[in-house]
Order: structure tokens, then C-alpha cells, then sequence
């Protein structure tokens, strides 16, 4: 059994440490435990159909990731865990969804960051109220960012990046994956926090954007590890920087964090949660954190989301999940403010 997780309050932003971690009978009890809460609340092996609910087409991060997840939560639990893809606005059609959805167990959603925490602050058709609809089941993890730039720069690392930006102000330029997306948000409070002038420059979606960020037309991007992967492993990008909160393995091993650079408590990443309709039992609840905590904190279930470009992160309880969600709603409230994004 791997770590568990404890909450504490940094600079106004609600952050997760790790704790010492279980003992391998600490996590038979819990498995036991969680097995029990689970048929207490919804009938031990009832076959209820339990739709999973994603925010983005098939074969993306997100959905492969809540694959896993509903496989082995389908096996765990005897109820029958179905994906229900429903892609647009970044996520956002499907929170639309599920704030309408029967809270009662029957309809979840692995829910991605941007949709939760900046896509009400940037658009004005977000049909749904995050601090209101939702409750938080839990925390996974982490889809972690890359700071890359194109090789002919004359920026090796990260300290290369700032001066260099310092002494030749607007004169670099940094593609994202468009307004209000968390490659456009956390590269602006990476600009606000250093003090630099660079250009941004938004594309629809992270393919385009590093396309021309190899070729040379654009300075630099900042996107997920999984997307820049391939490029910096054949030498077209260079990676500087990694947003994760801890260095990551790899290709991307020689690649220090922001944190390692001296930033404190920022990073660049799109973590994923699993969220049920306000207004379910707190019993579901529970059931279905101590279900899911037990499966993902497996190491064989661990080791599958990690190839998968997750980095496993977890809350201690449903309580501190939804302290964590409050408290990263108002953070990237602020961060779009700063950014001066007009809301469409």
C-alpha cells in the first residue's frame, strides 16, 4: 500500500503532503474496510450501472486514465462502471451534466481542473456552479506540464530562460492550448511571479502549437509531460523545467521542478477528481473514496496510471478533497484576473 496523504494550508493555496506510509496489514484492513462501507451503501455485487462520465473524447489523457478506474472499480465493487464520453469546453459540457444528475450514486465524473477552476472564470455559458453542484469524492493525481523551447535558442535551463527573457523583454513567445487553459494560465503567473515580458500566443489545442514551437516560430510552450514527451526525446524540443511537484522520471529525469528552481509552492499541473452531484449521501461518499483510494493506491494500479502520464496524488478524506477545491477555485480566480483574460 502505497502513501497517505495529509492537508495543509501554503500562501492561501490548499496543498497535499505525504504522510508515512501503511503497513502491508494497515492495507488488507483498509481493502477489507473499504469492501464493507461500499456494500453497506449500495448492496454488495447489486450490478448497478454507475456511469463514469468524461469530459474529453476517447484515447485523451483523462479518459484512459478513467478507464483504468472503472475497470478495476467495476471488479472491486461488483457494480458495473460504464464510460460515458462527453467532450466540450474543455470538460465543461459534462460538469454541466452531471450538476443535473440524480445524486444518488448513478452518475460520477472524473473531473479535469481546468473545467472545475478556470473555465468559470473565463467563460460566461459555464452552465453550472462549482462551489455549489458538486462534492468532492477525491483526489488522484497529477497531469504534470513541461516548460520546453525550441533547440535554437540560446537557453539551456531554466536560469538560461530567465535571464535571457530579462534582457531581451517581448522579444520571446510562448504558444498554449488557448485562453483560460491551464498551458495559457500557469505560463502567465510563471511570467507574473518572475517578472518577464513574453508573448502569448494561443492555438486551439497543444498539437499546433508545438508544431510551430519546433519549427521555430514560437519560443516555447508550456504542456503536459505526455504531449511534449516524443519531441524532447528526439531532440526537436528542450525541456527546462517540469511543473510536477516532484522531478519527474524518464525522459524528463535531468528536468528540475519550478520548486527546485526556487518557486515555492507553484506548479503547472491539470490534477483530475472524482466529483458526484450535491446533495448525495455522505455514506456513498465515503464508500466511494475508500474504494477508490484502495484500488488506485495498489502498486500494479499505480504503476498503470503513472504509464499513462499520471502522477498519483491523494487526499486524505472527501472533506479535505473539497477544502482543496474550494481553495483552487479561488486561486486561479486570482490568476485570471492578473492575466486580464476578458470573460467570453
Amino acid at each position: 500500500m502505497k502513501k497517505n496523504t495529509e492537508i495543509t494550508i501554503t500562501h492561501k493555496r490548499v496543498t497535499l503532503k505525504k504522510l508515512a506510509g501503511w503497513t502491508a496489514a494497515a492495507g488488507a484492513l483498509w481493502s477489507s474496510h473499504s469492501t464493507t462501507l461500499w456494500a453497506q451503501s449500495l448492496g454488495s455485487s447489486s450490478g448497478k450501472v454507475v456511469k463514469l462520465m468524461v469530459g474529453f473524447p476517447a484515447g485523451q489523457a483523462t479518459d484512459l486514465v478513467s478507464r483504468v478506474m472503472a475497470e478495476k472499480l467495476s471488479s472491486f465493487t461488483g457494480d458495473n462502471f460504464i464510460i460515458d464520453n462527453r467532450p466540450g469546453q474543455g470538460g465543461s459540457l459534462a460538469l454541466s451534466v452531471l450538476a443535473k444528475s440524480p445524486p444518488n450514486g448513478s452518475v460520477m465524473m472524473m473531473a479535469h481542473m481546468s473545467a472545475l477552476e478556470t473555465n468559470p472564470h473565463v467563460y460566461n455559458s459555464v452552465a453550472y456552479d462549482t462551489l455549489k453542484d458538486f462534492e468532492a469524492v477525491g483526489l488522484l493525481g497529477d497531469l504534470p506540464f513541461v516548460l520546453v523551447v525550441n533547440p535554437s535558442l540560446p537557453i539551456q535551463n531554466f536560469k538560461d530562460f530567465v535571464q535571457y527573457a530579462k534582457a531581451n523583454p517581448d522579444k520571446l513567445n510562448n504558444a498554449s492550448s488557448g485562453n483560460g487553459t491551464v498551458s495559457h494560465l500557469a505560463m502567465e503567473e510563471l511570467k507574473h511571479r518572475m517578472g518577464l515580458k513574453i508573448t502569448h500566443i494561443p492555438y486551439k489545442g497543444s498539437v499546433a502549437g508545438l508544431t510551430d514551437v519546433i519549427s521555430g516560430n514560437v519560443s516555447m510552450a508550456l504542456e503536459t509531460a505526455s504531449a511534449v514527451r516524443p519531441h524532447v526525446e528526439s531532440g526537436r524540443l528542450r525541456a527546462i523545467a517540469s511543473g510536477a511537484a516532484k522531478r519527474l522520471g524518464g525522459v524528463f529525469a535531468s528536468v528540475p521542478s519550478f520548486k527546485e528552481h526556487g518557486m515555492g509552492d507553484f506548479t503547472a499541473v491539470t490534477w483530475l477528481m472524482l466529483l458526484v452531484p450535491t446533495g448525495t449521501p455522505k455514506s456513498l461518499i465515503q464508500s466511494t473514496f475508500t474504494a477508490m483510494n484502495t484500488i488506485a493506491t495498489k502498486p500494479e494500479v499505480e504503476d498503470k496510471l503513472i504509464s499513462l502520464g499520471l502522477q498519483p496524488r491523494f487526499s486524505n478524506s472527501p472533506e479535505e478533497a473539497q477544502a482543496y477545491l474550494r481553495s483552487e477555485y479561488a486561486y486561479w480566480g486570482d490568476v485570471v484576473k492578473r492575466s486580464n483574460i476578458e470573460k467570453e
